[in-house]
C-alpha cells in the first residue's frame, strides 16, 4: 500500500530483458530484498539492492499493462516505498496497481506557476473516476479538478512539477493510471446486488 506522495526522482540505470534498474539514494534505505516500491505507480518487488541503485524484474503482464515498457536509460521515474501502519497518509491509498495507461493531450501554464494538465482516458477507466476525486498518475495523488467525455484535467503546483516526473513530461506522453480503489469496491458490491 502506497499514499501516491513522491519521495525520491530516480533515474533509469539499465533495462535489460525484464530487469530494471533504478538509481536513486533514498529509497534504497530500508528497501530490502523482497521490499515493495511503486515505480511511476507500478508495484514492484526489490530483488536487489545497490546501495545507490535498485534492481526489479518487470512481468511480461506488468509491461503489457503499463507503461513501464517504454522506460529506457536515463529516464526519470517516481519512487516511493511502501506505507507502514505508522506513515500519515498524505495523499490517498494507492494500491500500486495500475489500471490502465493515459496519454497527456495538453499542458497549460497558469497564473501560479503550475500548469493545467489534461490527460485522455479509457473509457473502461473513465467511468471510475469523478470531479474532484483521487487519482494516481505515475504514481503521484493528484484531485481531479475537471471531467471531460474523453479524460481528465487536473492543476499542478510548482512543486508537483519540481520534484516529479510531470515536471518534464510533455504532450504525447503515456501515463500510468490507477483509479480510486473505493469505485472499484462500490461497483462490485453493487453487482452483488443487482444494482
Amino acid at each position: 500500500m502506497f499514499s501516491g506522495i513522491i519521495e525520491e526522482l530516480g533515474r533509469v540505470r539499465e533495462r535489460s530483458g525484464c530487469r530494471l534498474v533504478v538509481e536513486c539514494r533514498t529509497v534504497t534505505v530500508d528497501s530490502p530484498i523482497g521490499a515493495s516500491v511503486a515505480v511511476n505507480g507500478t508495484c514492484l518487488t526489490v530483488v536487489d539492492n545497490q546501495g545507490d541503485a535498485l534492481a526489479f524484474d518487470v512481468s511480461e503482464e506488468t509491461t503489457a499493462r503499463t507503461s513501464l515498457g517504454i522506460l529506457s536509460s536515463g529516464r526519470p521515474v517516481n519512487l516511493e516505498r511502501a506505507a507502514t501502519l505508522a506513515s500519515r497518509i498524505g495523499g490517498h491509498l494507492v494500491q500500486g496497481h495500475v489500471d490502465g495507461v493515459g496519454e497527456i493531450s495538453a499542458i497549460e501554464p497558469d497564473a501560479a506557476g503550475g500548469v493545467w494538465l489534461r490527460l485522455r482516458i479509457p473509457a473502461e477507466i473513465l467511468h471510475y473516476v469523478v470531479e474532484k476525486g483521487s487519482i494516481t498518475v505515475d504514481g503521484i495523488s493528484l484531485t481531479v479538478a475537471e471531467l471531460h467525455p474523453d479524460g481528465i484535467t487536473i492543476s499542478l503546483i510548482p512543486h508537483t512539477l519540481a520534484v516529479t516526473t510531470l515536471g518534464t513530461a510533455g504532450k504525447g506522453d503515456q501515463v500510468n493510471l490507477e483509479v480510486d480503489m473505493i469505485a472499484r469496491y462500490v461497483e462490485r458490491l453493487m453487482e452483488g446486488r443487482g444494482a
